[in-house]
């Protein structure tokens, strides 16, 4: 399979995983309900800015415009550098994109995106998040310890 093709295949599979975790939160979680798993609680909020909330002062249509761009500039990096990444360094940025047009998806349904990861200790995130932060750390990794031939 070409390596583009995986690319988006992997990035359609992460979107998919994430967006249901989040209808999940939705449907599992409305009305305040809060489920104690030890060191995580899911509980459901909405984050109207970008990571840690900043932004939440402006402009939906400001965020929605800035995180599309950023998304795009992701996804174009990762499609027309497919072929020269190293593998962990493609699923890495692959995971970057996916989590990120999830997030993108869901703040253009309804101008927030949801959240429902909390430890009481970090800010609150959910899945998407975790993609886009394990894919960056992942593609860094891969770029300072290139598959050898």
């Amino acid at each position: 399979m070409p390596r583009r093709v995986a690319l988006v295949v992997w990035i359609g599979l992460l979107a998919a995983l994430a967006w249901w975790a989040k209808l999940a939160a939705d449907a599992g979680l409305a009305g305040g309900s809060v489920v104690d798993l030890g060191l995580l609680q899911l509980r459901l909020t909405h984050n109207s800015g970008v990571a840690f909330s900043m932004g939440s002062w402006l402009p939906t249509g400001v965020v929605l415009a800035v995180t599309a761009v950023i998304t795009a500039g992701a996804a174009g990096y990762a499609w027309w550098t497919a072929g020269a990444l190293p593998l962990a360094g493609l699923a890495g940025l692959g995971g970057v994109v996916a989590g990120a047009v999830t997030n993108l998806a869901d703040r253009a349904a309804d101008g927030v995106v949801t959240d429902y990861l909390h430890t009481g200790w970090f800010a609150t995130f959910n899945v998407p998040d975790s993609f886009i932060t394990g894919g960056a750390v992942l593609f860094v990794l891969a770029m300072l310890w290139p598959e050898r031939s």
